[in-house]
């Protein structure tokens, strides 16, 4: 009954180990029809993506209505008057809301 199973994972065992991420194999190369090469280039260039810098937000006071850029640890505060309560500015890119 459990034969066929013995067998099975003998057979495993003695199989070779898939190849590691971004070494280059003939296999993949032979598959897409491109250089190993190409393909280890473009796992790298994928690496140097940075994410965007952040920019500070534009805020309303609650009092005197005065446009602030706040950046992210800077303190929310109205730089006129001092007030606390401040309201994000509206933003200008289109936003869609699909309402069932």
């Amino acid at each position: 009954m459990y034969a066929g199973r013995a067998a099975g994972l003998a057979a495993a065992a003695q199989a070779p180990p898939p190849p590691a991420l971004g070494v280059p194999s003939s296999a993949g190369a032979e598959e897409t029809g491109r250089p190993a090469e190409l393909l280890v280039q473009n796992m790298d260039s994928q690496k140097d993506v940075q994410p965007p810098k952040q920019q500070p937000m534009i805020y309303i006071c609650g009092e005197c209505h005065t446009e602030n850029e706040i950046k992210a640890r800077d303190p929310i505060r109205c730089r006129e008057c001092g007030y606390r309560i401040m309201y994000k500015k509206r933003t200008k890119r289109l936003v869609v809301f699909d309402a069932r």
